[in-house]
């Protein structure tokens, strides 16, 4: 009985102990503070703040822990958001909410390892920066123009969300198998719009009447722009982590506008729709096949949101690598192109000596592939449907398909039909690595790094290779980032080629986010099928809504700002390098355009704070249509009859500059001029220099040399003259103005690009 007893005290001291400690378990914690409420007692914030944590600590000591219970002040902030960052337990959490001055408070998940891995790599922090300034996008309110939303993800679960802002004038009106119980405060609007597409043909029965996505493009845009805070989120073992979107609080608004005829009628009334609704952000993944600024529906469309204060972000499309494949390029929406980030999904090939490669791989499981048989044969290493029955039962073989045309997926299928148990491909098309299915176990290497395989293969009696799969490997190896996405559409833009388009680069490659469930994904030999809660895919699509989260962030920290404003900050911070401080390359190691990357990549935090902004109004969009040459009634299609056009421009306010070269224009010294105007919004009085990359062959001017600020918000002007000849023997010669404030922490940065025009490429 005393056994029992004293079993009984042991198993009783046992759980309280294991429950305090898991109570008092310390972890980081961002704390928002209300800076204005610091009582007259303390000199500083640090103090104060110092003061909280001991007092906190004393409310939540107990018997059992006091002398464990040691909060630790990390970090004081004082600049870019007011608060702290310690290391507390939730007890200790919970007493601190009593303080005064307490706003909010967040797990730090600086460390962990994220699924969409771009908010990482774009160095948005909870500690700091722009996610803390603007509260994550807090009641900004996105259109997603798409193909409407998976409403059931948690992505989309409301989780934090504050009450949905007065100002919303939408609805949800979500259709078939869309109750409206499926709106929350994170998806605040769901509409879908499928007249136009039916009315040829309104006898056909339409399957599919409703704002859910069918097809999960939609899904994923919009969790790429604000989705909620999801944990353990991972594509079938890959890029394993916490998904979250670039605007994790900004509200949702989506249109479904993509109906079985996906009709630019359905298009027009959707960016209406959402106009009307009071959205703040317009992101559109969708391009038009009309490049003509006054019968492109975006276009159109655009300048009345923009005219509402809406910024519009589109893709720039996927036909690239070639030159003016920027179908419409639209002066007035912010065009992105798509780059890599700094992740590699990987297969790690180890050979029978030792030797380990890393190669690439989306194999969706954890295939058993051990000290097999390594067999290479140069007869059948091109791996045809004719040769690939040639491969030996239970080895892993080595297909070369650096030759030919690109036929991955039939080599894979005609491997599963085998007995062969993995596969090393020898590759070089970049097309591979934008692929989310990899239905046979393999790894795919360089030609170069398979001469080593080769070699060793070739070599011993009984070489023999392992591969691991399921692995994620971040930063600068095996390959730098970002490198351009071939397919990337480049410009000049075919509706107008006057402003530089694209304007931004984002990441727009193996991007893993929120999807329809019910869509088949990636494959397992020939007939085994997979689904996905979150998959990974590619494309300017991907990187559209990374734009507009970010705008999204920024006009939440910065409610005052006009959409030029916003966009002017994000190009002008934007970087043209790599993260190894060279400049950005395309797929071939080439170094990339400014008619690829525009500005560069997006660089959330320094876009927070950019010292100078270039701002344009309504009026002076009106003036650039105006001097477009069109007729007068396709100059009304775009700005309607409010405006007119006594003072048309083609130089508008634009933070970069694009000066063209014409057929009539060979053999000539040409001479342009720009002119434009900055407004600081940096912290005061500021003088900034000029710094000018000069384009090959040509000679720049800047007027005056030196802006010298007196205030916050003064605006002064400066002129650029470019001097250049009339030949194209360079098609595209690229350079940079920069604006250097004399303390250093400022770089206004725009682009200059001499361009052969579009006559020159058909």
């Amino acid at each position: 009985m005393q056994l029992q007893n004293a079993a009984a005290v042991f198993l009783i001291s046992w759980f309280l102990l294991t429950q305090n400690a898991s109570a008092e378990k310390r972890s980081v914690y961002i704390v928002h503070m209300d800076k204005a409420a610091m009582p007259k007692a303390f000199s500083s914030h640090h103090y104060w703040y110092s003061s909280i944590l001991s007092s906190a600590k004393s409310a939540a000591q107990t018997s059992l822990n006091a002398d464990k219970l040691q909060p630790k002040l990390i970090y004081t902030y004082d600049n870019a958001f007011h608060g702290f960052s310690a290391l507390i337990s939730k007890r200790e959490l919970v007493a601190m909410k009593k303080s005064t001055g307490f706003i909010s408070a967040n797990a730090d998940d600086v460390v962990t390892l994220d699924t969409t891995r771009t908010t990482d790599f774009l160095s948005l922090s909870s500690a700091t920066g722009l996610w803390p300034a603007s509260q994550y996008g807090k009641d900004v309110i996105i259109g997603i123009i798409d193909t409407g939303i998976w409403p059931e993800s948690p992505s989309f679960r409301d989780d934090g969300m504050t009450a949905i802002p007065a100002r919303w004038k939408g609805s949800c009106q979500g259709g078939e198998g869309f109750n409206s119980s499926l709106c929350n405060k994170k998806i605040i609007g769901a509409r879908y719009f499928i007249e136009g597409s039916r009315a040829p043909n309104p006898d056909i029965p339409i399957a599919w009447n409703t704002a859910r996505d069918g097809d999960g493009h939609g899904t994923h845009v919009a969790s790429i722009a604000a989705g909620n805070f999801v944990e353990g989120v991972s594509f079938f073992g890959y890029a394993a982590g916490t998904a979250r979107g670039v605007a994790p609080r900004a509200r949702l608004a989506v249109y479904n506008v993509i109906g079985p005829g996906s009709a630019s009628s359905d298009l027009l009334a959707g960016i209406d729709q959402a106009v009307a609704d009071g959205v703040d952000i317009l992101s559109i993944s969708i391009s038009n096949r009309n490049t003509d600024l006054y019968e492109n529906p975006l276009s159109i469309a655009s300048f009345g949101a923009r005219e509402k204060g809406i910024l519009v972000c589109f893709s720039a499309g996927n036909r690239g690598p070639s030159a003016r494949t920027i179908r419409s390029g639209i002066p007035w929406g912010v065009v992105v192109a798509s780059g890599t980030v700094d992740r590699w999904f990987a297969g790690t090939l180890t050979l029978g000596n030792g030797r380990t490669i890393t190669g690439w791989t989306l194999f969706p499981a954890r295939a058993v592939v051990r000290n097999l048989p390594l067999v290479y044969n140069e007869t059948f290493s091109a791996c045809t449907s004719t040769e690939v029955p040639e491969a030996p039962d239970n080895s892993i073989v080595i297909c070369n398909i650096t030759t030919g045309s690109f036929h991955f997926d039939f080599v894979m299928g005609d491997l599963s039909r085998t007995n062969a148990r993995a596969v090393i491909l020898i590759a070089e098309d970049p097309r591979l690595y934008r692929i989310n299915t990899f239905p046979f176990p393999g790894v795919v290497i360089s030609p170069k790094e398979a001469e080593e395989v080769i070699n060793y293969a070739s070599r011993n009696d009984t070489p023999t290779a392992s591969i691991d799969f399921q692995e994620t490997f971040l930063g600068t190896e095996p390959r730098a980032a970002p490198v351009l996405s071939d397919d990337s559409s480049r410009g000049p833009g075919r509706g107008y080629e006057a402003i530089l388009k694209p304007d931004l680069m984002a990441p727009g490659v193996q991007i893993l986010a929120a999807f329809n469930p019910h869509v088949r994904g990636p494959t397992i030999g020939n007939n085994i099928d997979l689904s996905s809660d979150y998959t990974l895919l590619s494309g300017t699509s991907m990187a559209c809504p990374h734009v507009s989260g970010l705008a999204a962030l920024l006009k939440a920290a910065h409610p005052d700002w006009s959409p030029a404003a916003i966009q002017s900050a994000m190009m002008t911070t934007a970087n043209p390098l790599d993260n190894t401080g060279q400049p950005i390359r395309e797929q071939d190691n080439m170094v990339v355009s400014h008619l690829a990357i525009g500005s560069g990549m997006i660089d959330p935090n320094r876009a927070l704070d950019p010292g100078l902004v270039y701002d344009a109004t309504i009026q002076d969009l009106v003036n650039l249509v105006c001097s477009m040459n069109f007729t007068r009634d396709q100059t009304r299609t775009i700005v309607r009859s409010s405006y007119n056009c006594s003072n048309p421009s083609s130089d508008l306010n634009y933070p970069s500059f694009m000066a063209i070269i014409r057929i009539v224009d060979i053999g000539r010294t040409l001479t342009q001029r720009f002119r434009r105007s900055v407004t600081n919004v940096g912290d005061g009085a500021a003088t900034y220099n000029v710094k000018v990359e000069v384009p090959v062959n040509c000679t720049v001017r800047v007027q005056p040399k030196t802006l010298v600020f007196q205030k916050k918000y003064e605006r002064l002007s400066y002129t650029l003259t470019i001097r250049y000849k009339g030949d194209i023997e360079i098609q595209h010669k690229p350079g940079s103005v920069v604006w250097i404030d004399q303390s250093g922490k400022y770089r206004v940065r725009s682009p200059i690009m001499v361009s052969a025009a579009h006559e020159f490429f058909g």
